[in-house]
C-alpha cells in the first residue's frame, strides 16, 4: 500500500519548519544564554513567592530593609533602584499588611524611616524558603561542584561589571 499523501496542514508545518532557521548562532552566545537562565530563574522565583501572595519588588524592598533598617526611605529608594514613586507604592502595600512600620527619623524628622515589624520578619523568612526552593529548581540539572563552580563563574562576570 503506497504512503498517503501528505496533507496541505501537514505540508505548511513541515515547510515552515525547515524554512525557519535554528537560530544555532544566536543560542550558542553567552549573553543569550544567561538573558534565558536569568529568564527562568525570575520566572521561578516570581511564581514561588506568588505562592504566599508576594511579587518581587516587595520582596527586594523587604530583604533591603531587614539588611538596612532602620533606614530612610530615600535611602532604600536609592539603595534598591525603585523610582521614588514606585517606592511609595510598595511600602504602602508593606504597611498595610503590617510587614512594616514608616515612621519620623528621630535624627532627622524631615525623613521617614523604614524598619521591619516581627510579622515583617517572619514573612521574610517564609519567603526566603520559597526563594530557596525557587533556586534549587533552577540549579537542579547541576551537581553540587558544578553549582559552586557556576556560582563563582556568575559573580565573577557580575563583578567585572563594577
Amino acid at each position: 500500500m503506497p504512503p498517503s499523501p501528505a496533507t496541505p496542514a501537514t505540508q505548511d508545518s513541515e515547510s515552515a519548519s525547515e524554512d525557519r532557521p535554528a537560530l544555532t548562532r544566536i543560542r550558542s552566545l553567552p549573553s543569550w544564554l544567561l538573558n534565558r537562565a536569568s529568564a527562568r530563574g525570575r520566572r521561578l522565583v516570581a511564581d514561588a513567592l506568588a505562592q504566599d501572595g508576594m511579587r518581587m519588588p516587595h520582596h527586594a524592598v523587604l530583604s533591603a530593609v531587614a539588611d538596612l533598617g532602620p533606614v530612610a526611605q530615600a535611602e532604600l529608594g536609592r539603595t534598591t533602584g525603585f523610582d521614588p514613586k514606585d517606592m511609595v507604592g510598595i511600602l504602602n502595600e508593606l504597611q498595610a499588611q503590617e510587614l512594616i512600620t514608616r515612621e519620623p527619623d528621630p535624627a532627622d524628622r524631615r525623613k521617614n524611616a523604614i524598619t521591619l515589624t516581627e510579622a515583617g520578619r517572619r514573612r521574610l523568612a517564609h519567603l526566603a524558603e520559597l526563594g530557596d526552593e525557587a533556586n534549587e529548581a533552577l540549579l537542579a540539572a547541576l551537581t553540587p561542584v558544578e553549582r559552586e563552580l557556576f556560582l563563582a563563574l556568575l559573580t565573577r562576570i557580575v563583578e567585572g561589571e563594577q
